[in-house]
């Protein structure tokens, strides 16, 4: 029988997500002397939001927050429950309550199906709607995290990667007055590697404030702050002069012509945020980015994240790890990527002035992944 050429497109197209996810999880049934058992029947789904406060206020180039409030999945079967955090983010055109609403579209979903196709099964959740990508997260972390579990060893593991190579982590300043900047500057003394908010019309006064008191390698995310490529190209060089070893996002998302244009003239890397979600942003931002900001919430989980390395990799760009400002939860599930990543910043758990949850550590800069099965995170559900 014929098919179209959209047919085949699409047909193929599932088939090489599904085995290039297959192929970078690794091979399930040789690891771990614990033999899972496997019953018929799918997850026992709940859903839960809690508020997070945080330390200071969080101020970036677009908005400013006290509190985050986000959705909590649990996945339970067999006795083993993988939980999962999604972080949503409204630059995405995603809410609390669309996140909820997505996490319960995929509920019969989940309730049928077979864990140990997780491929199969990401790729179901995936196509329930456009866009939502921290509930699709959300529960991607979930059920990575039942699927280690159910395996006896930790995510890490799973994936083949060496856990001692996890690199150290920036520690982001938000965009703040100049006396409280200079206040999280001074408790940011354990970490060695700052990342600066800027992007408004005071980046000066910022890096002052900075440099009054510390004199630490520093990185900045503009967050689409300039929208001119001279300007921006005048702000990198700049900074690049004042100890900034790479900006991120220094332009507006559409402008990769403009961004192009800082790159090819820049001394120092130029990474893409905004402008990069999933692994099918990637090949048109070779040209215009030195390297790429994955988040998992933004890419719709670890299995999508975890694609982005790979693809960004084989175009010879830098990896940073990226993350919002969560709890321990979703920053670990991030943080068992890091060892395959350049850059990470994976501190949003730090910004809280109150962490439900215990995973990840972090000792001089240095991320500690947890030992423990799944993604090791321990807290009240």
């Amino acid at each position: 029988m014929s098919m179209s050429r959209k047919e085949f497109i699409h047909k193929t197209g599932k088939s090489v997500l599904a085995a290039g996810a297959l192929s970078a999880a690794g091979p399930a049934a040789a690891v771990g002397d614990k033999k899972p058992k496997k019953t018929p029947g799918g997850f026992k789904v709940e859903i839960k939001t809690k508020k997070l406060d945080l330390r200071h206020a969080w101020t970036i180039a677009r908005d400013t927050s006290t509190y985050k409030e986000y959705a909590f999945v649990r996945l339970e079967k067999d006795g083993i429950y993988g939980l999962g955090e999604a972080a949503h983010n409204v630059r995405y055109g995603e809410s609390l309550e669309s996140t909820v609403a997505t996490i319960e579209k995929a509920r019969p979903i989940l309730e049928k199906a077979d864990p140990w196709h997780f491929v199969d099964l990401n790729a179901a959740i995936q196509g329930i709607c456009e866009g939502q990508t921290a509930a699709k997260a959300g529960i991607d972390i979930a059920l990575m995290d039942w699927l280690t579990k159910s395996l006896g060893i930790p995510l890490y593991q799973f994936w083949g990667l060496d856990a001692k190579k996890a690199p150290q982590t920036t520690f982001s300043i938000g965009i703040d007055t100049m006396e409280v900047v200079k206040q999280k500057v001074e408790e940011a003394a354990p970490y060695p590697l700052l990342k600066i908010k800027m992007g408004k019309d005071n980046d000066e006064e910022i890096l002052a404030a900075v440099r009054s008191v510390t004199d630490k390698t520093l990185r900045v995310d503009a967050n689409e702050g300039w929208k001119e490529k001279e300007l921006a190209l005048r702000k990198v060089e700049w900074l690049a002069k004042n100890g900034v070893d790479l900006v991120e996002q220094p332009m507006p998302a559409d402008m990769l012509e403009e961004t192009a244009w800082v790159k090819e003239r820049a001394s120092i890397p130029i990474l893409a945020d905004e402008s990069v979600k999933t692994s099918k942003d990637i090949p048109k931002l070779a040209e215009a980015f030195d390297g790429i900001n994955i988040k998992v919430d933004k890419a719709g989980g670890l299995q999508e994240s975890l694609r982005m390395i790979w693809m960004a990799r084989s175009l010879g760009m830098k990896i940073m790890l990226g993350c919002m400002v969560s709890s321990s939860l979703s920053i670990t599930a991030a943080a068992h990527l890091s060892p395959l990543t350049d850059f990470p910043d994976l501190d949003g758990n730090l910004l809280l002035a109150d962490d439900p949850f215990d995973g990840v550590k972090v000792k001089d800069g240095w991320l500690i992944l947890p030992d423990r099965p799944g993604l090791g995170v321990q807290g009240e559900w």
